[in-house]
């Protein structure tokens, strides 16, 4: 019985890991359509959203299965609970990325000059989404601290845009292109917010504690 569930965990850090790499490949498929204008790349980043929010629906199904029929104990217990939340976060990640693409298809929103390093915000909260998830599945609370400190640089880059975007509407910059961008700023970091819950969810399996 014991093999079994240990198959079954296995098989939950793998979808952790499948959904977790869905996430980051939309964010970079969002990053690019900002600059291209690909309407082809916005739909593709769109449709992996789409995947994404079926990957969370099993999981949170896997995840209640193996409450119900495992009653997990200890350890057992918090990476099946940690992985239920951080699970939810994840699919936020690529609802934002897809909200970005939205702008792409929608607004026609295209970024001629990054005078925001939204590039680097971008590379910046993929990297936070990528070690909160190997955190998550091996348990790294070092790793797991690291992706939360981070956050600091995700914020700084955010209050730098907001910076040069007010001093550029003050010299009558486009309002609606202006306004497009912030919003851009806010949801990457809005998805390493969503990084840092599941960091602290990989806390939460070896200290079951979650650190809010």
């Amino acid at each position: 019985m014991r093999t079994r569930f240990d198959d079954e965990l296995d098989e939950l850090h793998k979808s952790m890991v499948e959904i977790g790499e869905l996430c980051k490949d939309t964010i970079t498929e969002t990053t690019d359509t900002l600059f291209t204008g690909d309407t082809h790349e916005a739909n593709d980043s769109i449709n992996l959203y789409h995947r994404i929010h079926k990957n969370e629906r099993e999981i949170e199904d896997s995840c209640l299965r193996l409450l119900m029929e495992q009653q997990p104990v200890a350890t057992d217990l918090r990476v099946i609970s940690a992985s239920l939340k951080a699970v939810y976060d994840l699919e936020r990640i690529g609802e934002i990325a897809a909200d970005i693409s939205e702008l792409v298809l929608n607004d026609h929103l295209s970024v001629a000059n990054d005078m925001i390093n939204l590039k680097e915000m971008s590379r910046a909260a993929t990297e936070m989404v990528n070690d909160s998830i190997t955190a998550l599945v091996k348990a790294d609370k070092d790793l797991a601290e690291t992706v939360i400190r981070r956050d600091d640089q995700v914020d700084g880059f955010f209050n730098q845009a907001k910076e040069t975007l007010v001093k550029s509407f003050k010299e009558d910059g486009n309002p609606e292109y202006l306004l497009n961008l912030l919003m851009v700023a806010k949801y990457f970091e809005k998805i390493g917010d969503h990084a840092v819950n599941i960091a602290r969810w990989a806390k939460f399996v070896e200290t079951g504690k979650s650190g809010r």
